[in-house]
């Protein structure tokens, strides 16, 4: 098979395989692209079960990236659970285990970004369903390389935060209704677009993404650098701003929207709580033991103080069991995907 002339890139979250099957059977057998789909999946998913479901609704060889592999026209590229998908400048496809980004791994974002440095104007971005936002960036990007951006009309998207955040940073394309995505790419397809130079940021970006860790003066480039602190590492964050669209990303490369870096704030607010919850109660009891031993002994006077220690902890044990129910039973788990630790995005 030849190197494909397009890339299709396509990412979805909540509803994405019903969204994924509906989609590649209206694509074309004769198409000239490379369809390579991200969707949100939990580390322990049968990723076997996502590859079957989607082979059954099209005759293109769909094949599950573990490594590295070259591109082929019609053909469909997935993401396997937990690894990342990267398009490289030697039309190949990679999966690696880069830093997660906006909390995913697969990120959708990762996937376009690279999509858009090394097929720039023959890039085409599908967002279909799914929750936060995951993908903005990366259609962002597209759009700034002269690729093509297409989403699902949020009105028609099983979970339409996702194509929303598209819709509200960026000028699509084509803002469309399910049964009309397949004739659009036809249309792409059969066009010519002049290659478009990616911008300087975006290649860098890019090629960072294929990295490991990477130097600090390298993602200085990218942004500023602000006070706060990665919440999957601890390292400091720089802030880059597209458009209307803000995103932080620390030198290992974990990188968060505004909306994802405060939802994982709040997660390690509440998990440092629960610690400090839990250290209390340890130390509480422990008091309560010494004070026991000590009444035992005879030593009235010191099993009183820690008896008064005890009493005291209790009453911060209190305040803070009740400053967790409150700010759980005020949270909304619906608005507020991931904000009991774990992601509600599937």
């Amino acid at each position: 098979m030849e190197t494909p002339e397009f890339v299709i890139v396509a990412g979805a979250s909540a509803g994405g395989l019903k969204a994924f099957k509906e989609l590649l059977s209206q694509v074309r057998k004769d198409s000239n692209a490379a369809l390579i789909l991200v969707l949100h999946l939990s580390p322990y998913s049968d990723e076997n079960f996502f590859l079957n479901q989607l082979q059954a609704v099209t005759s293109f060889p769909c094949v599950l990236v573990e490594n590295k592999v070259p591109l082929k026209r019609n053909t469909v590229y997935l993401a396997s659970p937990d690894r990342h998908l990267i398009i490289s400048k030697d039309h190949t496809i990679i999966s690696g285990k880069g830093a997660r980004e906006n909390g995913w791994r697969p990120s959708i974002d990762v996937l376009f970004r690279s999509a858009a440095v090394n097929y720039n104007s023959r890039a085409i971005g599908i967002i279909l369903t799914g929750l936060l936002n995951d993908g903005t960036s990366g259609m962002l990007a597209i759009k700034r390389s002269g690729g093509t951006t297409v989403i699902l009309n949020p009105q028609e998207a099983e979970y339409p935060q996702m194509p929303q955040s598209v819709l509200d940073n960026v000028e699509v394309d084509y803002n469309l209704r399910m049964n009309e995505i397949g004739r659009i790419i036809e249309k792409i397809i059969d066009t010519h677009p002049v290659p478009v130079i990616p911008s300087p940021d975006l290649r860098l970006e890019a090629e960072l993404a294929q990295q490991v860790a990477t130097r600090i003066d390298q993602v200085a480039e990218l942004g500023e650098q602000t006070v706060y602190t990665c919440p999957d590492c601890g390292g400091g964050l720089w802030k880059i701003s597209e458009g209307k669209l803000n995103r932080y990303r620390c030198h290992v490369g974990h990188s968060f929207t505004e909306s994802d870096l405060e939802i994982k704030q709040a997660e390690g607010i509440e998990s440092t709580l629960w610690v400090a919850l839990r250290m209390m109660e340890e130390r509480r009891n422990l008091l309560l033991k010494l004070a026991d031993q000590h009444q035992q002994k005879g030593l009235i006077r010191v099993s009183k103080a820690n008896a008064i220690k005890a009493q005291e902890i209790a009453l911060h044990i209190n305040q803070l069991r009740e400053l967790l129910f409150t700010s759980q039973t005020n949270a909304k788990p619906d608005d507020v995907p991931g904000l009991h630790g774990k992601n509600n995005d599937e």
